[in-house]
């Protein structure tokens, strides 16, 4: 675990605005010139008297009423606090309570969608089901030199794959998220790569789906706002929007990174990679009347789709049996890939199956204590294990 050693009722998270010459903080509104169409002012801030009993530290979360006007929501300590932000360029703040030094960037504007093929990439470094354990999630990328002691991206060029399910289960969802976003943008300056691959629990909550949400998300910022959790992650927030910018299966240098699986039937229907992305992205949003009545949604978003298929690993009674090799080989050739990396279906340890076609990735860190990821480097796969050791798998 690696977080600074700071007391949390005395972090104050600050915002700032990118101004013409420079960026002010929001201690100082009062100073800025009236020329300046760029300003920041706390709107609402708990009484002592509000403040819930079990301290919670969430957000922040970012609502977008047009493309240069934001209201800004965090909890720290559980005292929620709001600034309204106009913004012309990038808003950029600093902490997520406990962080008060890494700052992080928002730029105005929609997401642009990634592509769903990559070719050239000298390393890839893949983890999957995350559940909101940042301690965790950070202690294996530090260790496999994924990024640095300060969480700074120290990956160079290679490539990093999130295959899936950040949400979720644990109690730190939204600083996992915070930094894959940082992440993101720190390794485009390197010439590298964040992928985010939408994973089942991704897929949930966008819908409303709240079965395994963590109590905190649900005591916390959803009570005192009264904005549901789903809502939260909306079209027009920015995390909501950032998520909603991600493809649900990539192929780099020929390998295939997917949370479940593509099924047998998936691909029965010859739909292409940027066509199973696309449909994703335009049915996420739809209401449960408009999902019943469609075929191809429905095909996605349920059991043999990308999301929640597990017959890699075993057949699911009643629906659909586990696959067999030729199956494997089948769905390889259709997408001109030569192994498919997964998670979702819960193994002892990263391992290959299939003749090395099929990857799993979803390791127990209840079981294990730790993580463990997938290293693709020289054509050869690798086992990351918890201190960053590298096993061949064989």
């Amino acid at each position: 675990m690696r977080l600074p050693n700071v007391n949390l009722s005395r972090i104050i998270v600050l915002f700032f605005i990118i101004l013409s010459g420079g960026f002010c903080p929001a201690v100082e509104k009062q100073t800025l010139n009236q020329n300046v169409d760029s300003t920041i002012a706390p709107v609402f801030a708990d009484s002592a008297m509000d403040v819930m009993p079990v301290n919670y530290n969430d957000g922040p979360h970012v609502y977008w009423h047009n493309d240069t006007l934001a209201t800004v929501i965090y909890l720290c300590d559980s005292v929620l606090d709001k600034f309204d932000i106009a913004a012309t360029d990038t808003l950029r703040f600093y902490g997520l309570c406990w962080d008060g030094e890494t700052e992080y960037k928002i730029p105005v504007g929609e997401h642009q969608v990634p592509p769903c093929e990559y070719q050239n990439v000298s390393k890839i470094f893949a983890i999957s089901d995350i559940h909101g354990e940042y301690e965790s999630l950070v202690d294996i990328l530090i260790n496999a030199g994924v990024i640095d002691d300060d969480l700074r991206w120290s990956w160079g060029e290679g490539h990093l794959v999130f295959n899936g399910d950040i949400f979720d289960r644990g109690d730190k969802v939204t600083e996992c998220l915070w930094l894959i976003y940082r992440l993101e943008q720190e390794a485009i300056q390197a010439e590298g790569a964040v992928h985010f691959i939408l994973g089942n629990h991704e897929l949930m909550v966008l819908r409303g789906d709240n079965r395994y949400v963590n109590e905190k998300y649900l005591d916390g910022i959803v009570k005192r706002t009264r904005i549901s959790h789903e809502d939260l992650f909306g079209p027009d927030m920015e995390l909501g929007r950032w998520l909603r910018s991600k493809n649900t299966v990539e192929k780099i240098n020929g390998i295939l990174f997917v949370h479940g699986g593509l099924s047998p039937y998936v691909a029965a229907k010859e739909y292409s990679l940027l066509e199973i992305n696309d449909a994703v992205r335009r049915s996420l949003d739809l209401r449960s009347s408009q999902l019943a009545f469609d075929s191809e949604a429905q095909l996605l978003f349920k059991s043999r789709g990308p999301f929640w298929y597990r017959g890699f690993f075993y057949g699911v009674e009643d629906d659909y049996p586990q696959i067999t090799g030729v199956g494997v080989s089948s769905i390889l050739s259709q997408y001109s890939a030569d192994a498919i990396v997964v998670g979702h279906s819960e193994i002892d340890s990263v391992s290959a199956l299939y003749e090395n076609r099929i990857y799993g990735i979803d390791v127990s860190l209840e079981d294990l204590g730790h993580y463990e990821a997938l290293l693709w480097q020289d054509g050869v796969f690798y086992r990351v294990e918890e201190d960053g050791e590298l096993r061949p798998i064989e």
